[in-house]
Protein backbone atom coordinates (compact mmCIF):
# COMPACT_ATOMS: atom_id res chain seq x y z
CA UNK A 1 0.00 0.00 0.00
CA UNK A 2 2.54 2.46 0.89
CA UNK A 3 4.09 1.85 -2.35
CA UNK A 4 0.93 1.47 -4.57
CA UNK A 5 0.17 5.05 -3.62
CA UNK A 6 3.07 6.30 -2.42
CA UNK A 7 5.26 6.45 -5.92
CA UNK A 8 3.48 4.47 -8.04
CA UNK A 9 0.37 6.43 -8.57
CA UNK A 10 0.43 10.09 -10.29
CA UNK A 11 -2.96 11.01 -9.69
CA UNK A 12 -6.23 9.82 -9.15
CA UNK A 13 -6.78 9.21 -12.87
CA UNK A 14 -4.02 6.32 -12.96
CA UNK A 15 -6.93 4.13 -10.24
CA UNK A 16 -9.07 1.25 -12.27
CA UNK A 17 -12.27 2.00 -10.83
CA UNK A 18 -14.58 4.88 -10.49
CA UNK A 19 -14.05 4.88 -6.98
CA UNK A 20 -12.76 8.32 -6.60
CA UNK A 21 -14.99 9.76 -8.84
CA UNK A 22 -18.27 8.17 -7.34
CA UNK A 23 -19.54 11.88 -5.93
CA UNK A 24 -19.88 15.30 -7.66
CA UNK A 25 -19.20 18.21 -6.02
CA UNK A 26 -22.73 19.76 -6.96
CA UNK A 27 -24.17 17.40 -4.34
CA UNK A 28 -22.30 18.90 -1.63
CA UNK A 29 -23.28 21.94 0.73
CA UNK A 30 -22.21 24.85 -0.46
CA UNK A 31 -19.83 25.70 2.82
CA UNK A 32 -18.07 22.13 2.06
CA UNK A 33 -17.74 22.91 -1.96
CA UNK A 34 -16.66 26.42 -0.72
CA UNK A 35 -14.00 25.06 1.64
CA UNK A 36 -12.65 22.34 -0.78
CA UNK A 37 -12.19 25.24 -3.51
CA UNK A 38 -9.84 26.62 -1.55
CA UNK A 39 -7.75 23.55 -1.40
CA UNK A 40 -4.07 23.78 -3.35
CA UNK A 41 -4.50 22.23 -7.14
CA UNK A 42 -1.44 19.97 -5.95
CA UNK A 43 -3.08 18.35 -3.36
CA UNK A 44 -6.41 18.46 -4.90
CA UNK A 45 -4.28 15.87 -7.88
CA UNK A 46 -3.06 13.64 -5.29
CA UNK A 47 -6.47 13.00 -3.48
CA UNK A 48 -7.72 9.04 -3.72
CA UNK A 49 -10.59 9.21 -1.85
CA UNK A 50 -14.18 7.49 -2.52
CA UNK A 51 -16.60 9.68 -1.11
CA UNK A 52 -17.67 13.20 0.58
CA UNK A 53 -17.12 12.68 4.78
CA UNK A 54 -18.10 15.98 5.08
CA UNK A 55 -20.79 16.02 7.99
CA UNK A 56 -22.89 18.99 9.11
CA UNK A 57 -21.52 21.28 12.51
CA UNK A 58 -17.66 20.85 12.66
CA UNK A 59 -16.89 24.01 14.13
CA UNK A 60 -14.04 24.13 16.88
CA UNK A 61 -14.32 20.29 16.89
CA UNK A 62 -11.11 18.30 17.36
CA UNK A 63 -11.36 16.25 13.98
CA UNK A 64 -9.42 12.89 13.08
CA UNK A 65 -8.71 12.00 9.44
CA UNK A 66 -7.51 8.53 8.92
CA UNK A 67 -5.43 8.07 5.81
CA UNK A 68 -5.12 11.46 5.19
CA UNK A 69 -3.16 11.45 2.13
CA UNK A 70 -2.72 14.20 0.24
CA UNK A 71 -4.56 16.23 2.89
CA UNK A 72 -7.41 17.19 0.49
CA UNK A 73 -9.72 16.14 3.06
CA UNK A 74 -7.63 18.11 6.00
CA UNK A 75 -7.03 21.40 5.03
CA UNK A 76 -11.27 21.63 3.99
CA UNK A 77 -11.40 20.46 7.67
CA UNK A 78 -9.78 22.83 8.96
CA UNK A 79 -11.46 25.68 7.02
CA UNK A 80 -14.76 24.35 8.63
CA UNK A 81 -13.73 23.91 12.16
CA UNK A 82 -12.49 27.44 11.93
CA UNK A 83 -9.20 28.81 14.30
CA UNK A 84 -11.02 27.30 17.13
CA UNK A 85 -10.58 23.68 15.89
CA UNK A 86 -8.28 21.74 15.25
CA UNK A 87 -7.89 18.83 12.37
CA UNK A 88 -5.09 15.96 12.71
CA UNK A 89 -4.84 13.94 9.16
CA UNK A 90 -2.62 10.14 10.03
CA UNK A 91 -1.24 8.54 7.20
CA UNK A 92 1.36 5.58 6.46
CA UNK A 93 2.54 6.64 3.46
CA UNK A 94 5.89 8.98 4.26
CA UNK A 95 5.79 10.68 0.74
CA UNK A 96 1.95 11.32 1.41
CA UNK A 97 2.75 13.10 4.99
CA UNK A 98 5.68 14.94 3.14
CA UNK A 99 3.83 16.42 0.65
CA UNK A 100 0.65 17.32 3.05
CA UNK A 101 3.19 19.08 5.16
CA UNK A 102 4.48 21.35 2.41
CA UNK A 103 1.05 22.88 2.60
CA UNK A 104 0.44 23.93 5.91
CA UNK A 105 1.42 27.40 5.64
CA UNK A 106 -0.28 27.75 2.14
CA UNK A 107 -3.68 26.91 3.70
CA UNK A 108 -3.36 28.73 7.20
CA UNK A 109 -2.82 31.95 4.94
CA UNK A 110 -5.53 30.99 2.59
CA UNK A 111 -7.69 31.21 5.66
CA UNK A 112 -6.96 34.33 7.69
CA UNK A 113 -5.44 32.28 10.29
CA UNK A 114 -2.80 33.42 13.22
CA UNK A 115 -1.71 29.58 13.78
CA UNK A 116 -1.62 26.40 11.94
CA UNK A 117 -4.73 24.13 12.86
CA UNK A 118 -3.81 21.04 10.68
CA UNK A 119 -1.05 18.65 12.05
CA UNK A 120 0.11 15.62 9.69
CA UNK A 121 1.11 12.47 11.91
CA UNK A 122 2.98 9.15 9.81
CA UNK A 123 1.84 6.33 11.62
CA UNK A 124 -0.90 3.69 11.28
CA UNK A 125 -4.86 4.01 11.42
CA UNK A 126 -4.65 0.19 13.53
CA UNK A 127 -2.55 1.34 15.91
CA UNK A 128 -3.61 5.19 16.61
CA UNK A 129 -1.92 4.91 20.70
CA UNK A 130 1.52 4.44 18.78
CA UNK A 131 0.81 7.52 16.81
CA UNK A 132 1.03 9.29 20.03
CA UNK A 133 -3.23 9.58 19.62
CA UNK A 134 -4.46 9.98 23.18
CA UNK A 135 -8.13 8.25 24.40
CA UNK A 136 -11.15 10.57 24.30
CA UNK A 137 -9.94 13.48 22.41
CA UNK A 138 -11.36 13.63 19.40
CA UNK A 139 -15.15 14.75 18.42
CA UNK A 140 -14.75 13.85 15.20
CA UNK A 141 -12.87 10.90 12.86
CA UNK A 142 -13.14 10.85 9.15
CA UNK A 143 -11.77 8.92 6.96
CA UNK A 144 -12.07 8.76 2.73
CA UNK A 145 -12.18 5.46 1.18
CA UNK A 146 -8.71 4.09 3.05
CA UNK A 147 -10.45 2.08 5.82
CA UNK A 148 -10.84 -1.27 2.29
CA UNK A 149 -6.84 -0.81 1.58
CA UNK A 150 -6.37 -1.83 5.54
CA UNK A 151 -6.56 -5.86 6.32
CA UNK A 152 -7.64 -5.89 9.85
CA UNK A 153 -10.87 -3.64 10.35
CA UNK A 154 -11.26 -4.49 13.93
CA UNK A 155 -8.10 -3.03 14.83
CA UNK A 156 -9.26 0.12 13.11
CA UNK A 157 -12.63 0.55 14.51
CA UNK A 158 -11.35 -0.21 17.90
CA UNK A 159 -8.55 2.28 17.69
CA UNK A 160 -11.10 5.08 16.37
CA UNK A 161 -13.56 3.60 19.31
CA UNK A 162 -10.84 4.46 21.89
CA UNK A 163 -9.71 7.58 20.91
CA UNK A 164 -13.46 9.57 20.46
CA UNK A 165 -14.55 10.82 23.18
CA UNK A 166 -18.24 10.19 24.43
CA UNK A 167 -20.87 11.19 22.28
CA UNK A 168 -18.31 11.07 19.24
CA UNK A 169 -18.89 10.42 15.73
CA UNK A 170 -17.11 8.37 13.15
CA UNK A 171 -17.67 9.06 9.96
CA UNK A 172 -16.69 7.89 7.03
CA UNK A 173 -16.75 6.58 3.19
CA UNK A 174 -15.20 3.57 2.20
CA UNK A 175 -15.75 0.46 -0.41
CA UNK A 176 -18.34 -2.61 0.29
CA UNK A 177 -18.37 -5.89 -1.53
CA UNK A 178 -21.65 -7.60 -2.28
CA UNK A 179 -20.69 -10.33 -1.07
CA UNK A 180 -17.69 -11.82 0.99
CA UNK A 181 -14.80 -11.51 -0.71
CA UNK A 182 -12.52 -14.69 -1.38
CA UNK A 183 -9.04 -15.56 0.09
CA UNK A 184 -7.68 -15.52 -3.47
CA UNK A 185 -8.32 -12.28 -4.05
CA UNK A 186 -6.63 -10.85 -1.34
CA UNK A 187 -3.22 -12.47 -2.55
CA UNK A 188 -3.15 -9.89 -5.29
CA UNK A 189 -1.22 -7.03 -5.24
CA UNK A 190 -3.62 -4.10 -7.80
CA UNK A 191 -7.07 -5.85 -6.43
CA UNK A 192 -5.89 -4.54 -2.82
CA UNK A 193 -4.52 -1.38 -3.80
CA UNK A 194 -7.88 -0.98 -5.88
CA UNK A 195 -9.33 -1.50 -2.43
CA UNK A 196 -11.14 -4.13 -3.92
CA UNK A 197 -9.64 -7.46 -2.27
CA UNK A 198 -9.93 -5.82 0.67
CA UNK A 199 -13.40 -4.17 0.74
CA UNK A 200 -15.84 -5.49 3.70
CA UNK A 201 -19.33 -7.47 2.65
CA UNK A 202 -21.66 -4.79 3.79
CA UNK A 203 -23.06 -6.87 6.04
CA UNK A 204 -20.14 -7.83 7.84
CA UNK A 205 -19.09 -4.10 8.47
CA UNK A 206 -22.60 -3.55 9.99
CA UNK A 207 -21.93 -6.37 13.05
CA UNK A 208 -18.47 -5.41 13.02
CA UNK A 209 -18.78 -2.20 14.03
CA UNK A 210 -21.86 -3.07 16.42
CA UNK A 211 -19.67 -5.42 18.06
CA UNK A 212 -17.00 -2.87 19.26
CA UNK A 213 -19.07 -0.86 21.08
CA UNK A 214 -20.51 1.48 18.38
CA UNK A 215 -24.15 2.84 17.71
CA UNK A 216 -26.00 0.85 14.98
CA UNK A 217 -24.70 2.41 11.45
CA UNK A 218 -26.26 4.84 9.73
CA UNK A 219 -26.06 4.99 6.00
CA UNK A 220 -25.71 8.66 4.53
CA UNK A 221 -25.32 8.07 0.56
CA UNK A 222 -24.10 5.44 -1.65
CA UNK A 223 -23.43 4.56 -5.30
CA UNK A 224 -22.27 1.82 -7.50
CA UNK A 225 -18.30 1.35 -8.04
CA UNK A 226 -17.84 0.82 -11.91
CA UNK A 227 -14.15 -1.25 -12.79
CA UNK A 228 -12.37 -0.02 -15.80
CA UNK A 229 -10.13 -2.75 -16.04
CA UNK A 230 -11.51 -5.74 -17.96
CA UNK A 231 -8.74 -7.98 -16.11
CA UNK A 232 -9.42 -7.01 -12.69
CA UNK A 233 -13.08 -7.36 -13.59
CA UNK A 234 -12.26 -10.80 -14.48
CA UNK A 235 -11.02 -11.27 -11.08
CA UNK A 236 -13.87 -10.09 -9.39
CA UNK A 237 -16.35 -11.81 -11.22
CA UNK A 238 -19.88 -11.85 -9.55
CA UNK A 239 -18.61 -9.68 -6.83
CA UNK A 240 -20.42 -5.65 -6.97
CA UNK A 241 -18.65 -3.00 -5.26
CA UNK A 242 -20.65 0.32 -4.01
CA UNK A 243 -19.04 3.39 -2.31
CA UNK A 244 -20.46 4.27 0.98
CA UNK A 245 -20.67 6.64 3.47
CA UNK A 246 -22.11 5.69 7.06
CA UNK A 247 -21.28 7.14 10.08
CA UNK A 248 -21.54 6.05 13.95
CA UNK A 249 -21.65 7.06 17.19
CA UNK A 250 -19.99 6.54 20.72
CA UNK A 251 -22.48 6.53 23.20
CA UNK A 252 -22.75 6.65 26.98
CA UNK A 253 -23.94 3.45 28.43
CA UNK A 254 -27.41 4.31 29.28
CA UNK A 255 -30.73 2.99 29.24
CA UNK A 256 -32.23 3.47 25.34
CA UNK A 257 -36.22 4.57 25.00
CA UNK A 258 -38.14 2.67 22.71
CA UNK A 259 -39.24 6.21 20.56
CA UNK A 260 -39.03 9.62 20.78
CA UNK A 261 -40.57 12.80 19.04
CA UNK A 262 -37.44 15.09 18.41
CA UNK A 263 -37.45 18.53 16.60
CA UNK A 264 -34.73 20.33 15.02
CA UNK A 265 -34.36 23.65 15.90
CA UNK A 266 -32.33 25.16 12.37
CA UNK A 267 -29.86 26.30 14.33
CA UNK A 268 -26.57 24.50 12.54
CA UNK A 269 -24.52 26.87 9.84
CA UNK A 270 -25.61 26.01 6.50
CA UNK A 271 -28.58 23.96 7.22
CA UNK A 272 -30.88 25.93 8.58
CA UNK A 273 -34.17 25.15 6.69
CA UNK A 274 -33.16 20.96 7.13
CA UNK A 275 -30.20 18.50 8.43
CA UNK A 276 -30.53 15.15 6.06
CA UNK A 277 -28.66 13.28 8.91
CA UNK A 278 -29.05 9.68 6.54
CA UNK A 279 -30.64 8.72 4.23
CA UNK A 280 -33.53 7.59 6.33
CA UNK A 281 -33.92 10.75 8.77
CA UNK A 282 -34.24 14.40 7.06
CA UNK A 283 -34.93 16.77 9.94
CA UNK A 284 -36.94 19.99 8.64
CA UNK A 285 -37.12 22.95 10.84
CA UNK A 286 -39.49 23.04 13.68
CA UNK A 287 -41.53 19.76 12.28
CA UNK A 288 -41.51 17.18 15.03
CA UNK A 289 -40.50 13.77 13.89
CA UNK A 290 -40.72 10.30 16.06
CA UNK A 291 -37.31 8.50 16.00
CA UNK A 292 -36.39 5.16 17.68
CA UNK A 293 -34.76 5.13 20.77
CA UNK A 294 -31.12 5.02 19.42
CA UNK A 295 -31.68 8.27 17.28
CA UNK A 296 -32.71 10.38 20.25
CA UNK A 297 -29.68 9.05 21.93
CA UNK A 298 -27.13 9.97 19.45
CA UNK A 299 -29.13 13.36 19.21
CA UNK A 300 -28.85 14.04 22.88
CA UNK A 301 -25.33 12.89 23.37
CA UNK A 302 -23.99 13.81 20.54
CA UNK A 303 -22.39 17.79 19.49
CA UNK A 304 -25.76 18.36 17.61
CA UNK A 305 -27.75 18.28 20.90
CA UNK A 306 -28.37 21.87 21.53
CA UNK A 307 -29.93 21.74 17.83
CA UNK A 308 -32.64 19.29 18.79
CA UNK A 309 -35.65 19.51 21.11
CA UNK A 310 -36.61 15.96 22.74
CA UNK A 311 -39.65 14.60 23.81
CA UNK A 312 -39.27 10.87 24.71
CA UNK A 313 -42.43 8.87 23.89
CA UNK A 314 -42.32 5.84 25.78
CA UNK A 315 -39.80 5.04 28.40
CA UNK A 316 -39.50 1.19 28.56
CA UNK A 317 -36.62 -0.02 27.48
CA UNK A 318 -37.78 -3.67 25.96
CA UNK A 319 -35.26 -4.38 23.23
CA UNK A 320 -31.92 -3.41 21.53
CA UNK A 321 -31.73 -1.38 18.17
CA UNK A 322 -33.52 -3.85 15.28
CA UNK A 323 -30.90 -5.88 13.39
CA UNK A 324 -32.98 -5.93 10.12
CA UNK A 325 -30.63 -4.23 8.45
CA UNK A 326 -31.98 -4.23 4.57
CA UNK A 327 -32.07 -0.15 4.99
CA UNK A 328 -28.58 0.19 5.42
CA UNK A 329 -27.61 -1.75 2.42
CA UNK A 330 -25.79 0.46 -0.07
CA UNK A 331 -26.02 -1.31 -3.25
CA UNK A 332 -30.15 -0.87 -2.38
CA UNK A 333 -29.27 3.08 -2.29
CA UNK A 334 -27.33 3.44 -4.99
CA UNK A 335 -30.16 1.63 -7.24
CA UNK A 336 -32.00 3.74 -6.13
CA UNK A 337 -30.03 6.63 -6.95
CA UNK A 338 -29.01 5.43 -10.13
CA UNK A 339 -28.54 8.37 -12.66
CA UNK A 340 -25.49 9.46 -10.17
CA UNK A 341 -23.49 6.72 -11.12
CA UNK A 342 -23.87 7.65 -14.99
CA UNK A 343 -23.17 11.18 -14.42
CA UNK A 344 -20.28 10.39 -12.28
CA UNK A 345 -18.33 7.51 -13.74
CA UNK A 346 -15.28 8.08 -16.04
CA UNK A 347 -14.61 6.70 -19.52
CA UNK A 348 -14.56 2.23 -19.04
CA UNK A 349 -11.66 1.28 -20.24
Amino acid sequence: MQKYYGSRLESSCDLQTTAVSSCSLSSMPQIVREALSLVHPEVIKKFFGCGLPFPAKLEECRVLDLGSGSGRDCFAFSKLVGPNGHVTGIDMTEEMITLSQQYIQYHQEKFGYMKPNVTFVQGYMEKLSEAGLQKDSFDVILSNCVICLCPDKLSVLKAAYSVLKEGGEMYFSDMYASKPVPDHMKQDAVLWGEGMAGSLYWQDFISLAVSVGFSTPHLVSASQIIVQNDELKAKAGDIQYASATYRLFKLPNKPVCAEAEVTYKGTIHGFQEQLNFDSSHNFKKDMPTTVNGEVALILQSSRFSPDFEIKVLDKTNASSPSQQYCHLNPFRLADQLGSAVLQCSKTSK
